[in-house]
């Protein structure tokens, strides 16, 4: 399995260029980010590709799948998405799903699966996988569709498709349901990337309260070869939290 960094969080307001140079100083060899519209991502994989970097995700431009009346806009948004995707060599999109909309949350459900039905054609063949995210409407999400990852699970039984899994973000889910090493390891074959950060304070995820070392050493004897993106805001210096991390992970 590799480390992503996201530079949207952890290089929070740097140029995104300057970011990429950052991380790689610090002994990592993969990047992610949030949203792809505000980028030059041209010049960002121009950059990339100077230092030997691989982008491992983004998000897509459009997040709203719980209301039928978006659902032109988020397709329209995640066929741009992926073009953008491809170009950049990137296989996996992050979306969620929407905030609670007020409706009965059955018809909410219905939608998000009829929504991804109609993504499944866009994505087949094209090398990419969307991920749909839950988060934790308690901390950081307040008014979220989307926070357990047995409703997502859910979502992804009905949609049967294996172009669509799950980022399993677990500070988020920690925040949710708790339960982390046997939620994710019951259903790994579902789950196309990881989060990380520490809680309480999304922070670095070696000050947080859960054992990373216990999670990561359970992923590698379930054989997962995907990504794990470490997604925090730093308490201090962003290079010198990122080196601290590089140096856990390789003890």
């Amino acid at each position: 399995m590799d480390f992503s960094v996201c530079i949207d969080s952890v290089f929070r307001g740097m140029d995104p260029t300057a970011a990429l140079e950052k991380l790689k100083e610090c002994g990592f060899n993969h990047y992610e980010f949030w949203g792809w519209k505000n980028k030059n991502t041209d010049t960002l994989s121009s950059k990339a590709a100077s230092l030997s970097l691989k982008c491992a995700a983004f998000c897509t431009s459009f997040f709203i799948l719980n209301d039928p009346a978006q659902r032109e806009n988020y397709l329209n948004g995640l066929k741009e998405s992926i073009s953008a995707a491809k170009k950049m060599d990137c296989g996996l999109l992050i979306s969620q799903v929407g905030n609670d909309t007020g409706t009965v949350r059955s018809f909410q459900h219905k939608s998000i699966v009829a929504g991804l039905k109609e993504c499944v054609p866009f994505l087949e063949g094209s090398g990419v996988v969307l991920l749909i995210e839950p988060l934790n409407g308690r901390t950081n999400h307040i008014g979220t569709y989307l926070e357990y990852s047995d409703e997502a699970f859910d979502i992804l039984d009905e949609v049967g498709s294996k172009n669509i899994k799950l980022l399993f973000d677990i500070y988020h889910q920690q925040i949710t349901e708790g339960d982390i090493i046997k939620r994710f390891s019951t259903r790994l074959e579902q789950i196309g990337h990881f989060h990380v950060a520490g809680n309480p304070g999304r922070h670095e995820f070696y000050d947080g309260e859960l054992n990373f070392r216990k999670i990561f050493e359970t992923l590698e004897a379930l054989n997962y070869r995907g990504h794990i993106g470490i997604e925090h805001f730093p308490q201090g210096d962003a290079a010198e939290g990122l080196k601290r991390i590089r140096e856990y992970l390789d003890q």
